[in-house]
């Protein structure tokens, strides 16, 4: 790896760092609670990242989805909704830090459902399987990816929630990504490698995410960050 690759992967990581932090922040201070609408628990953790690292701007658009809004892709706009008691909700931040971007989700789980709970403790661990499997395989490509991501959910008792599991990340703005640039995507329709470098010539790097739903029960979880560092 090149002295530029290297550095750029180092603050890669440390974007996804302070993204860590930010979650581990949302948690500590009971930002997602019960009677709070989904835009708000969004607004109050866009003012906290900025509270903590002078972060305004996201690549892409706050999703904070609770209930039945969690069986929806990222494409979708559901109506603001008011979490409940017993309530699943996942958060999926874009902020970009020193010009770098950190994608990241995690899901939080209120009250006891243990459905509820047994997704949200199965989203790690589907991460970390597909993870392995990319890391096992020098020439994976994004179709061989997701099959395998979809593989691991169903033996778990879940489906995937979106056409992709993941998708490319880098320097704020990086490359446009286009639903129609499948290369762009963890996607059935990508057969092209993983690691690969970008038109720039630099090395591609990933972010993995793994979104879970469960039809029957009418909710789902997510969970995302890097793959490839």
């Amino acid at each position: 790896m090149t002295d530029d690759e290297a550095a750029r992967a180092a603050r890669l990581s440390e974007a996804q760092a302070k993204a860590v932090r930010l979650f581990a922040e949302i948690e500590e201070r009971g930002l997602v609670a019960p009677g709070r609408g989904e835009r708000e628990v969004s607004d109050r953790i866009r003012d906290l990242a900025n509270e903590l690292f002078g972060t305004t701007r996201h690549w892409h658009k706050r999703i904070v989805r609770s209930g039945p809004n969690t069986l929806l892709p990222y494409k979708e706009n559901p109506p603001d909704r008011v979490i409940g008691a017993d309530d699943i909700v996942f958060a999926d931040f874009g902020p970009i830090f020193e010009e770098y971007e950190a994608d990241f989700g995690r899901t939080f789980v209120l009250g006891e459902d243990p459905v509820k709970h047994r997704l949200r403790e199965d989203l790690p661990k589907v991460f970390a399987a597909g993870r392995r499997y990319f890391e096992s395989d020098p020439d994976i490509t994004g179709k061989r990816l997701y099959a395998e991501v979809e593989r691991l959910a169903a033996g778990a008792g879940w489906e995937l929630g979106g056409w992709h599991a993941g998708h490319l990340v880098g320097e704020f703005p990086h490359e446009w990504i286009d639903g129609a640039d499948v290369e762009s995507y963890i996607t059935p329709a990508n057969d092209t490698p993983l690691r690969r470098t970008d038109k720039a010539g630099r090395r591609c790097h990933w972010i993995l995410e793994i979104h879970l739903v469960d039809r029957e029960h009418g909710f789902g979880g997510f969970h995302e960050e890097l793959l490839t560092l």
